[in-house]
């Protein structure tokens, strides 16, 4: 593009995990060649593309409530804005949005993004929707630019995407594809980029990431902990990190890894779902509480500082109140740094959706309420535990106050301290102070010379 190309503006709003965030990402990478720069407002944006997440409940509504006021902004920009629906939702109600939504001009899913500016194109020429829901035979990952958008402090690097193994109440293998692992020769050369381009975190993503067996530079498969290994010897890359990961592909070589090499950070999510065998079973998650439980224990034991991170799920269907009994003694016994937790919502077209035992809302309610309250206590207690040590912190930033700076520490909480903001970017070592239920306060300690794990105050 040439300083004669009119600059157009490009507005992504974006739902969802962080796939998702990376997606949008690279969609404006796709774009940038087009003469689109990003906008914050929809007033002055020439295309705007909603990311979308199928997940949760009432997502394609939340949707069509954006299409709607999106509609009136076209229509005061004289019809000349392409809105376009990315993600799983348009891959999952691609049918749907265009005969309910008629203004909008695209509807790809989450494979087909690298064909953007042809769609861009099409779209402009054609007398409806252009639509692209199928999985594409190439992969899209080739056809991606290099990503050369400054990066932040940390940044995400898709590596896996797809999941086979068909959990009852999720869209994921239907709306993403079976699973699906870049080379390591990609995945390296995308990291040393990023890391050239300021991040010193990098966070691994796949909707099952550790699934993740990349051709390496023999033609053999490598495992993701011999990915991380790898991509340790980066310079300038202080911390690794991977989401979102599934017990049973959590092998003894990733186990191992969390011993080793330093720069993997402990923290994991890891998510367990439900702490009752026949729950487990009727979700089709393939793995027992116990398994969950010895799997827990073995990764403390290569990394004893490992904190965790889970999703619980209340009032699957036949969840009955021994079920979620055993669920609240799954995670007094397991103690989780974070988690997130949700009711069950039916997804159309899931296993779960027509399964009988189908739970009362109120009863899912209070059931839900209990679960939260437990891992609320247990993320002010890990919090609270942190006081009083001296953390290692990537500074991200400053702060919301002057002179403050935030930063997160290996556990992935979130610190704020006092100190310059030439700091952004470093790992620093500062005293906690206090835990709080979200974050923690500090203040910087004069830098020593001991292992970036974890050190006791003096």
């Amino acid at each position: 593009m040439t300083d004669a190309t009119p600059r157009k503006r490009l507005l992504i709003r974006t739902w969802g995990c962080q796939m998702n965030v990376y997606d949008s990402a690279r969609m404006a990478d796709v774009l940038a060649p087009l003469g689109y720069a990003p906008t914050e407002q929809v007033e002055e944006a020439d295309m705007v593309i909603l990311n979308t997440c199928h997940i949760r409940e009432k997502a394609t509504e939340k949707v069509f409530s954006d299409l709607g006021r999106l509609r009136e902004a076209k229509r005061q920009r004289g019809g000349e804005m392409v809105i376009a629906v990315a993600g799983c939702v348009a891959q999952a109600e691609g049918a749907e949005i265009t005969a309910r939504a008629p203004w909008v001009d695209i509807v790809l899913g989450p494979q087909s993004y690298h064909r953007l500016p042809e769609m861009v194109a099409r779209a402009s020429r054609a007398a409806g929707a252009v639509i692209e829901t199928d999985f594409p035979a190439e992969d899209k990952f080739d056809h991606l630019p290099e990503t050369a958008a400054p990066q932040g402090v940390t940044a995400f690097l898709t590596v896996q995407e797809g999941c086979d193994k068909f959990c009852s109440f999720c869209v994921v293998p239907y709306t993403r594809g079976a699973e699906y692992s870049r080379p390591v020769a990609a995945v390296v050369a995308e990291a040393q980029r990023l890391v050239a381009l300021g991040a010193r975190e990098l966070t691994l993503l796949g909707q099952n990431v550790n699934a993740w067996h990349g051709e390496g530079p023999d033609g053999r498969a490598w495992t993701l902990g011999r990915l991380v290994r790898r991509l340790a010897e980066i310079p300038g890359l202080a911390r690794i990190r991977y989401t979102t990961s599934h017990p049973r592909d959590m092998d003894d070589d990733l186990v191992a890894a969390h011993g080793d090499p330093p720069a993997l950070m402990p923290f994991l999510h890891l998510p367990v779902q439900s702490g009752s065998d026949r729950i487990l079973k009727a979700m089709n998650r393939g793995h027992t509480a116990d398994d969950y439980r010895r799997l827990v224990d073995r990764l403390r034991a290569a990394r004893p500082d490992l904190a965790l991170s889970t999703d619980i799920i209340a009032g699957h269907p036949g969840e009955s109140d021994a079920d979620h009994a055993a669920t609240l003694a799954l995670i007094r016994d397991t103690g989780f740094a974070q988690a997130f937790s949700f009711k069950y919502s039916a997804r159309p077209g899931t296993p779960a959706a027509t399964m009988a035992g189908q739970v009362d809302e109120a009863v899912k309610d209070a059931r839900l309420a209990e679960i939260q309250a437990l891992l609320r206590d247990q993320q002010t207690a890990f919090n609270r535990s942190r006081a009083g040590m001296v953390a290692e912190v990537l500074v991200t930033g400053p702060g919301r106050h002057p002179g403050q700076m935030a930063g997160r520490t290996p556990w992935l909480n979130p610190v704020h301290f006092d100190g310059p903001e030439s700091l952004a970017g470093q790992v620093v070592p500062v005293k906690i102070t206090a835990g709080h239920p979200n974050s923690l306060s500090g203040v910087l300690v004069a830098p020593v010379h001991a292992p970036a794990r974890e050190r006791p105050a003096a």
